[in-house]
């Protein structure tokens, strides 16, 4: 028998709601109904034969994958998931009714692991839905054993009880563009301005201790933690949460143009990305050079031209420059709703 491990959960802040990306939840499959043993009621014939119908099997559990980021959050408070059980079999030969499946929704992007058995799943697509867990078929009615030397059994079997086991569920944000820099680049100013996400924001490294989300109309933005030198080897923050820039479908790479070296920030992250995954770097990358208002247009202009050599696109930013925010906003929702080719 497959005890339930108590629930775990692993969360961060989101705006003012929890956003809940690692979970293992309990879930059972539906018990088969089991067989029954009845007779055909005939005048004169109280017994003419039998006539017990079979159980229903048990429903099934799957996952279902939708694209709301933040759905295990809804289920905190549940500490298991169970499919209803077969109905057992009835008279006049007729089979019970199959339980319901059980459809579990879960973020797009997650990964599913059976504790027990070591089988993994993996839903990348809003819709996908994979069976976990098996329900039980229903028991023999007492007409199934009827045969030639047996006009009258009397026997039935159980249904059959259906799988269970504990799931742990781990979320890899599926996001359309993902912020990265180094702590202090400006993410979280640059997320709130360009959404309603409403981050957390202090001058000192490592305010964003997980990502927050936000939504520009109808595309998510995860402001993903400050990497640091080292992160793809597991220093700071960064190496837990590159497994959230490997999902984006686009990077928004900030350098803040205070710091001792802009270009050198730059490079600084790419060669952690590189490190990491090398095809994080083909992903599409704009560069936002933010924290305009703090240096002289002449250092402006020396790293814009230097970085766009990279055949990226170059943005200039600051906090307090609406336009140059709603640019950047224009300009990623024109890109976005642009088909691939």
């Amino acid at each position: 028998m497959v005890r339930p491990l108590l629930f775990h959960i692993k969360s961060c802040s989101l705006s003012s709601h929890m956003f809940v990306d690692e979970l293992t939840i309990y879930a059972g499959a539906g018990n088969g109904g089991d067989g029954v043993v009845r007779w055909r009621q005939e005048k004169f014939r109280p017994k003419a034969g039998p006539s017990g119908g079979n159980g229903g099997r048990g429903g099934d559990v799957y996952v279902r994958a939708v694209a709301d980021v933040n759905q295990l959050a809804k289920y905190t408070g549940n500490k298991s998931f169970l499919a209803a059980v077969g109905e057992a079999g009835m008279k006049d030969s007729l089979t019970g009714k199959n339980g319901d499946d059980l459809y579990i929704d879960i973020p797009v992007g997650s990964r599913v692991t059976d504790l027990e058995r070591k089988r993994i799943v993996e839903l990348n697509q809003i819709g996908q839905v994979e069976r976990i867990l098996k329900g039980g078929g229903g028991g023999l009615g007492n007409e199934h054993f009827k045969a030639s030397t047996n006009q009258s059994p009397t026997e039935s079997t159980k249904g059959i009880p259906g799988e269970v086991g504990n799931f742990q569920i781990e979320v890899a944000l599926m996001v359309d563009i993902g912020l990265i820099g180094l702590p202090n680049a400006g993410k979280s100013t640059l997320l709130n301005s360009l959404t309603n996400a409403k981050s957390r924001i202090a001058a000192y490294p490592f305010t964003t201790l997980e990502p927050h989300l936000g939504a520009l109309y109808e595309f998510i933005i995860a402001d993903i933690p400050g990497l640091i030198e080292g992160a793809a080897e597991g220093k700071g923050l960064g190496y837990k949460f590159l497994k959230h820039v490997s999902r984006t479908k686009m990077l928004l790479h900030l350098i803040a143009l205070d710091s001792e070296d802009p270009v050198d920030d730059y490079y600084t992250i790419r060669k952690e990305l590189s490190h990491y995954d090398k095809s994080l770097s083909d992903k599409e990358e704009w560069i936002i050079l933010t924290k305009k208002d703090l240096v002289n247009e002449a250092l402006i202009a020396k790293v814009r031209g230097t970085l766009e050599k990279n055949d990226n696109r170059v943005f200039v930013t600051s906090h307090d420059d609406l336009e140059s925010h709603k640019v950047l906003r224009d300009a990623l929702v024109s890109h976005l709703r642009t088909p691939v080719q």
